[in-house]
């Protein structure tokens, strides 16, 4: 736990939250900015700033997190659809640096604006380049 980050101290009940799970890894509370009625953050307890950072055991716990609470707040909600969202760096839109997840129910007609972005064009020959500049085989 970091003494100066704000989801520590809420994801650890320094700061009250408006909770809907816990368990000993992960706290799950609902947004106070929220995208769509019923917007939650899954947030773990221990501190980990992104993506880069959290071991792949609470990464692992964080998605079994995320899928056991959308799968009851969709039922509970009667949501037409889900977002799971996170996101990694300032440019990414990441402005807690403390891993989270986002969930944000979807309702028909919604003004949530996500996907955000315009697909682009591209060519396989293009593909094939970004593919071999990755190279994941080494991972």
């Amino acid at each position: 736990m970091q003494d100066n980050c704000i989801f520590c101290k809420i994801a650890n009940g320094q700061i009250p939250s408006s909770t809907i799970f816990e368990d000993e890894d992960f706290r799950v509370i609902l947004d106070l900015g929220p995208a769509s009625r019923g917007h939650a953050l899954v947030l773990p307890k221990k501190h980990f700033a992104d993506l880069f950072e959290i071991d792949e055991k609470t990464a692992a716990g964080a998605m079994v997190t995320a899928k056991k609470v959308a799968a009851k707040m969709k039922k509970a909600l009667n949501c037409d659809g889900f977002n799971v969202l996170q996101n990694n760096g300032e440019t990414a839109g990441q402005s807690v640096f403390h891993f989270h997840m986002h969930l944000i129910p979807r309702y028909k007609g919604d003004q949530v604006g996500l996907p955000a972005w315009k697909p682009q064009e591209t060519t396989p020959e293009q593909l094939n380049e970004v593919a071999a500049q990755i190279n994941t085989k080494e991972c």
